[in-house]
Order: C-alpha cells, then sequence, then structure tokens
C-alpha cells in the first residue's frame, strides 16, 4: 500500500541521504547500526516500557530508511546493499515479536503467545513466497502487492505499542491479532499471484 505512493517519499530520500551521507558511515554500516536500537525496542518490551520501545522501534525503522537514502545519494547502490537490507529488516521484525513474547500480553480469544506465532509464520511466508518465485524461476521480477507489505505492518507494531502505553496491553494484544490476520493473507494473496503466473507459463 505505501510502496504505491513511493514517489512521494522521494523527495524527503534525497534530503535524508544528503545529510546523513556528510556522517562518514557507509549504507551497509547504517543497515547494520538498525539492529542496535531493535535490539534495545525488544527488550524494552518484554519489560513492558511501551512508549520508550516505541521510540526505539521507530529509530530502527528510521535507520532502515536511512541506508537507502545515503545509498542512492551517493551512487553506492548494490546488490548485496539491498540483500542486506532485506535480511536485517527480517531480523528487526523477529526482534520485536520476541519482546512481545515476554511482554505478558492477555488472552483474546487465544493465548497471545499463539497469536504472535501465526503472525511470525506469516511475517515469514510473506517474505518467502515471493523469494520462492524467482528462486523457482517463476517469475524474473519481484512479486509487489499484498494486503499489508513491512511497512504497514511496522506502523500497526509501532500504534500498538503506544496504545499499550496509554491505554493497556489489551490495545497491544489487538495489534498483533490484527498483524497475525494480515499477514497470513497477504502470504496468501501472493501465492495466488504466483499461481497466476506459473499458469501462463
Amino acid at each position: 500500500m505505501l510502496n504505491e505512493h513511493r514517489e512521494k517519499f522521494k523527495s524527503i530520500s534525497i534530503k535524508v541521504g544528503v545529510l546523513f551521507s556528510k556522517i562518514p558511515l557507509s549504507p551497509n554500516q547504517w543497515t547494520l547500526f538498525s539492529i542496535v536500537p531493535a535490539i534495545i525496542a525488544s527488550w524494552l518490551i518484554a519489560q513492558n516500557q511501551f512508549l520508550y520501545a516505541a521510540i526505539f522501534f521507530a529509530a530502527a525503522s528510521f535507520l532502515d530508511f536511512v541506508d537507502g537514502s545515503v545509498a542512492r545519494v551517493t551512487g553506492r547502490v548494490t546488490k548485496f546493499g539491498a540483500y542486506l537490507d532485506t535480511v536485517l529488516d527480517r531480523y528487526v521484525e523477529f526482534l520485536a515479536i520476541v519482546g512481545l513474547f515476554y511482554a505478558g500480553l492477555p488472552t483474546v480469544f487465544l493465548p497471545a503467545k499463539e497469536w504472535l506465532l501465526l503472525y511470525l509464520f506469516g511475517s515469514m511466508m510473506t517474505t518467502y513466497a515471493k523469494a520462492a518465485a524467482k528462486e523457482k524461476e517463476i517469475t524474473q521480477t519481484e512479486i509487489k502487492g499484498g494486503f499489508f507489505e513491512r511497512a504497514e505492518r511496522l506502523i500497526i507494531l509501532f500504534i500498538g505499542l503506544l496504545l499499550a502505553f496509554a491505554q493497556g496491553t489489551v490495545f497491544l494484544a489487538m495489534a498483533v491479532i490484527l498483524l497475525a490476520a494480515i499477514t497470513n493473507l497477504s502470504a496468501l494473496q501472493r501465492i495466488f499471484i504466483v499461481a497466476k503466473l506459473a499458469s501462463k507459463s
């Protein structure tokens, strides 16, 4: 969804890239650095320090934006950089889920840990459904689309953390349920897209 409006963020990306390119770090170093606030956010979530967790989680997401911006502005876009960025994205999301496992979220229809397992599985399958299509040579281009992609998932999680701080953990549990649903629906949607492509080949 947000990817459809990528052009609107281009001017912001350029400004961020110009600003942060003045710091002597390579794009890949910026990517690796994003794991630090993600680890802190995970620990803070586990400690039920949801406001501070949201701040550090936002910092990790912003650094993920910085690395690509710096790479484009400085002309250092590489295939390995894109690969590293994708891999670290998975680690950041996984760290958030680990923190949520220890946050003591309330039961809503099912125990919170069962919703978290569904969220983890859906997140993994959303990514794998896309990667497997290229691996099996069904398509040479990256599969796009999904009800909610990573950016939207991060926004929902961020809002859930803020609501947990302001109103209580039941709202964070509801955010996890929503994430469990949309990740698996997005994975199924991508599988359906790949199936249609395979039937035409």
